[in-house]
């Protein structure tokens, strides 16, 4: 039996099995297969569920709103740009439509881990805002504390001693995830006030905040603590908790790759 073209290169056809075997010489193959997969259980779960449906009137008010911001409201410049982007109404439809499906569906499989998840990830996601004096030797890290507590500038102290490259910035660190600090300086910063000098704290191993200097004075500079009313932040967590149920469902496939 003659294999149809899944292409046509310049009046060249590329059957599927000839497809197959590019995508498996280019280590693609397992890509290729696993993006089917995930839409296959994705379109299966829109087709199935009774949790997900969204009425007509919702895709019709996004299509308007995105034709106003685009200035497309001219029946004939819409066109224009469907043509320009290889699809018609009907497709288009139907995509703005499965995207809101989708969204709908990651909030309804998410929904009930989402909270205990958060718990779960918000060290990495409290952030806290630092600046730092990092120096090779004790003595001068005491010799700076107290010329802080004296009234001397951390940030020319920074400018003049830190070993870091921060040094020309004052010293500031910039916005730093809880979860990457080092535990024992964590702890410190974690019961910190803004504003508080810290240190000297030694930097075992050379295991510090950026792997620079063995003792370092902080400051912190402000706590930004996470929230869940945070929309980017819950929408992150709610697309890693979706990527974990789908390798889930992935897993539970039988899955036969047939080229004859």
């Amino acid at each position: 039996m003659k294999s149809l073209p899944f292409l046509t290169v310049n009046d060249e056809s590329i059957s599927i099995e000839e497809a197959v075997k590019y995508l498996q010489a280019s280590g693609k193959l397992g890509q290729f297969i696993g993006d089917i997969l995930r839409q296959h259980i994705i379109e299966q779960e829109i087709r199935t569920r009774d949790d997900i449906e969204i009425g007509t009137a919702i895709t019709e008010q996004a299509i308007i709103d995105f034709r106003l911001s685009n200035q497309l409201t001219d029946p004939q410049s819409f066109q224009e740009w469907l043509n320009r982007n290889n699809t018609d109404y009907t497709t288009f439809h139907t995509s703005v439509a499965f995207g809101y499906k989708l969204e709908k569906l990651k909030a309804v499989v998410t929904e009930p881990k989402l909270q205990e998840y958060f718990i779960e990830r918000k060290i990495f996601l409290d952030r806290v805002v630092i600046s730092r004096i990092v120096v090779n030797n004790r003595e001068l890290a005491d010799e700076l504390q107290i010329q802080i507590e004296e009234g001397g500038s951390f940030e020319q102290l920074a400018r003049e001693y830190s070993t870091t490259e921060d040094r020309i910035v004052n010293g500031i660190m910039g916005v730093i995830s809880r979860g990457s600090l080092p535990d024992t300086i964590r702890a410190v910063i974690d019961v910190a006030t803004p504003g508080q000098l810290l240190g000297p704290l030694e930097m075992v191993g050379g295991a510090s905040l950026q792997g620079e200097g063995p003792y370092g004075l902080f400051r912190v500079e402000q706590f930004l603590p996470a929230s869940l009313e945070d929309t980017q932040i819950k929408q992150a967590l709610q697309n890693e908790l979706f990527d974990k149920w789908l390798a889930e469902k992935i897993q539970k496939l039988t899955v036969k790759l047939q080229v004859s």
